[in-house]
């Protein structure tokens, strides 16, 4: 990504220095060279140019960067009334940074559903002893991660990623799957492997593991890379749908509120039944919405109807 942010404002990465451990260059590296390119070349102009006889003195100029996201300068908000400023961490920088570019390279759509998750949450308590046992704990997005990892072999171009560079789709062949966490650093998406061959108790370990690391912020890097599809569940602090951000260079994520209890019609009668808000945000450039909203209904007929994962997962 750092790579591709440098080709497209034009910075030769190779004359960028890196902050980061081992000389790493960050995108905050490639802005900062450019900024200080575009000095330069300010200050160059104003010696150098030769100035006619009877011009007056021109007003200094301030160089105003224009290479990336958020480069427009603010207003000064301090002539309004009192502010306080406070430095980005470092998990926000590269939050705010990845963000920006997921926003202004894939062309968002998001869909929404609701899935009728009574029988799967009946299938959650009734194994949950089983998976205690094996020392983990069974949760709603631990079955999630299992239904979407057979939901991906059945849509491939949702386990994929765009090359604009060479008009090429990549698909992916391998499944890791990223689950959000929120922690007092900020959002962190540790990303789980091979969840296509792990079992349901597996997986809950994996993911009980990950999410302690995480706040406990014991992750490595390596364990935040390489994912092909993100799930972020916000259905803890409430809420239900929402908007969720691809997590670039994926083409989609999963958003998941707030399991209520509604009352629904099941035949000619009303009953309350468990319903589960679904976003799903895709990549329009090779997620068609015909192939969005499929996809969508094979994970909502998958938690409302689980014995789909036996017959075509």
């Amino acid at each position: 990504s750092v790579r591709q942010f440098a080709r497209e404002i034009g910075v030769d990465i190779y004359s960028v220095a890196g902050s980061g451990p081992g000389g790493r260059i960050s995108i905050e590296d490639v802005k900062k060279y450019a900024r200080e390119q575009r000095q330069r070349a300010t200050v160059l102009e104003t010696t150098v140019a030769p100035q006619p006889p009877s011009a007056q003195p021109a007003a200094p100029v301030t160089p105003v960067v224009t290479t990336g996201p958020g480069a427009t300068p603010l207003p000064d908000f301090s002539a309004f009334g009192p502010i306080d400023r406070q430095p980005m961490s470092a998990v926000r920088r590269a939050t705010a940074d990845h963000l920006s570019i997921a926003w202004r390279e894939a062309p968002h759509v998001t869909q929404f559903d609701t899935a009728d998750v009574t029988e799967l949450e009946a299938l959650r308590k009734r194994f949950q002893p089983r998976v205690e046992k094996a020392g983990a704990k069974l949760t709603v997005t631990a079955m999630i991660i299992k239904i979407v990892a057979a939901a991906l072999k059945a849509f491939p171009q949702v386990n994929a990623s765009v090359d604009m560079q060479t008009h090429e789709i990549v698909y992916k062949r391998y499944y890791h799957l990223g689950v959000a966490a929120d922690t007092d650093r900020g959002l962190v998406v540790p990303v789980l492997r091979d969840v296509d061959r792990l079992s349901l108790v597996e997986i809950a370990k994996g993911l009980g593991d990950l999410s302690t690391r995480a706040r406990e912020r014991k992750l490595k890097p390596d364990e935040m890379q390489g994912g092909t599809f993100t799930i972020t569940n916000l259905g803890g602090l409430g809420g239900k749908h929402f908007t969720p951000v691809l997590n670039w260079p994926e083409v989609g994520i999963l958003g998941v509120g707030r399991a209520a209890i509604q009352p629904v019609y099941v035949g000619d009668e009303l009953k309350p039944r468990l319903m589960l808000p679904l976003a799903f945000s895709y990549d329009h450039r090779v997620v068609d919405g015909a192939d969005g909203t499929r996809f969508l209904r094979w994970l909502v007929e998958a938690m409302e109807d689980p014995i789909l994962l036996i017959l075509e997962g």
